[in-house]
């Protein structure tokens, strides 16, 4: 059994939950909000009301209730898979339908949730331990990339400095697991990127000028870019990713299960689900986006071995505050990318090895090593590739762009044809 931490050691906890999904999140509304043109203020609002409401949804998935609510240490967040539909339909019909279809997709969720739970018979060890693989080292270029500084097309991008700091974050966070114990080594994700923050002011690659420029207090307004509108053929193309998020996030779901050594009954998973779809019609309400579950944080709960909510309630509140007090959120900004990049390479690595973990628990059968290899091959692939499909319609390269999705679905589609239905789904009775 775990041991209670004190309040200042599980807020920490929380706080490293929070930095490790945090430039994910304000990821998002600097793409959308800089490909809508919106000005300053507009982004600074944005932000501001996109990390509230990412503290609103993470409190609805791990606060259960009769209908919402799974219960498992998740903090939730947009994913970057709405970030071009969201482009798309806010540059071509305007922000109220971009907003309207995010409503319309969250009750999609919310209305199909029970129906979806019922999926998991089709997701057994075999299916999901592929899938969690697929979610680690997809991720894993991603990492690289921040190491690198983020934008690839910029003339420092892999620069000495960027790699310096990437990966001695990730040099830190290693060496703190293997030589410490206790909470030191729990909170080493939080530790290696104050360790590589403090590294790049020493070599001047901090600018102090995003919390000088920042409001002391902001809330989110209903409405605040616009009225909700409705349009088919932006709902539809929401709808499809809102589906693709579904299966990503019933991926985490179930690696996060396995860490907490859990077993996800089809309730637990139509309250998962549900949650996302109220999350996203508050998003849309109050003109933010929609909002899933994060896969890094699974990484976090396996290296720091804290299995309890407690952490994840203080990162809800963290990012209440820091929503609504745009000045102290700035802080959390000055975090360089690459210092960003080093932690996650160290988390997304633990979530594919959790996935392997998995595996090896299954029979290693011809058509097993086949489903395995298969599917978390064709959504390496596809991950590396996304373009592969950019002749397709939108709608259906918003499917299969996304390797998770198509990994997972390759695997689950595989495993009934190779299996069949009564083996396919007896691991997951």
């Amino acid at each position: 059994m775990e041991k209670q931490q004190s309040a200042f050691k599980t807020a920490l906890l929380g706080l490293q939950h929070l930095l490790a999904m945090y430039s994910g999140d304000i990821l998002v509304p600097l793409l959308v909000g800089g490909a809508l043109g919106f000005n300053a203020q507009q982004m600074a609002y944005l932000i501001s009301a996109d990390i509230f409401m990412c503290g609103i949804a993470t409190l609805l998935q791990i606060k259960r209730t009769v209908w919402t609510g799974i219960g498992l240490p998740v903090v939730l967040g947009c994913a970057v898979e709405y970030v071009a539909p969201l482009q798309h339909i806010g540059k071509t019909l305007g922000y109220g339908y971009m907003y309207g279809s995010i409503i319309i997709a969250g009750i999609f969720i919310f209305l199909i949730a029970g129906t979806f739970a019922k999926l998991r018979r089709l997701f057994p060890t075999l299916v999901t331990g592929s899938l969690i693989t697929l979610i680690g080292f997809t991720l894993i270029p991603v990492a690289f990339q921040n190491i690198g500084g983020g934008n690839v097309a910029a003339k420092t991008f892999g620069d000495s400095t960027n790699l310096l700091l990437g990966f001695s974050t990730a040099l830190i966070i290693i060496v703190l697991n293997i030589w410490t114990h206790g909470f030191i080594q729990q909170i080493a994700i939080l530790l290696g990127i104050i360790a590589g923050t403090i590294l790049a002011i020493v070599l001047g690659q901090v600018g102090f000028s995003p919390v000088s420029q920042a409001h002391w207090f902001q809330l989110p307004q209903l409405f605040y870019f616009a009225t909700p509108k409705f349009e088919w053929s932006s709902i539809v193309t929401m709808v499809l990713t809102a589906l693709t998020c579904m299966i990503e996030s019933t991926g985490v779901y179930f690696a996060l299960s396995e860490v907490v050594g859990k077993e996800l009954t089809e309730r637990d998973l139509a309250d998962g689900y549900r949650s996302e779809g109220i999350a996203a019609v508050l998003g849309g309400l109050f003109n933010t986006f929609p909002y899933s579950t994060f896969s890094q944080n699974v990484g976090i709960v396996q290296l720091s071995g804290i299995k309890t909510l407690r952490p994840v309630y203080y990162s809800a509140f963290f990012l209440l505050i820091l929503g609504v007090i745009p000045k102290v959120g700035a802080i959390a900004t000055l975090i360089p990318t690459a210092v960003l990049g080093g932690a996650m390479l160290v988390m997304f690595g633990m979530v594919g090895i959790q996935g392997i973990k998995m595996l090896s628990t299954v029979e290693m059968t011809t058509k097993n090593m086949l489903v395995m290899a298969i599917s978390i091959g064709v959504g390496l692939g596809v991950s590396s590739q996304p373009t592969l499909f950019q002749y397709l319609p939108t709608t259906v390269q918003t499917v299969l762009s996304n390797g998770m999705v198509v990994g997972s679905m390759t695997a689950v589609i595989l495993n009934l044809c190779l299996n069949g239905v009564d083996k396919a789904t007896v691991a997951a009775e």
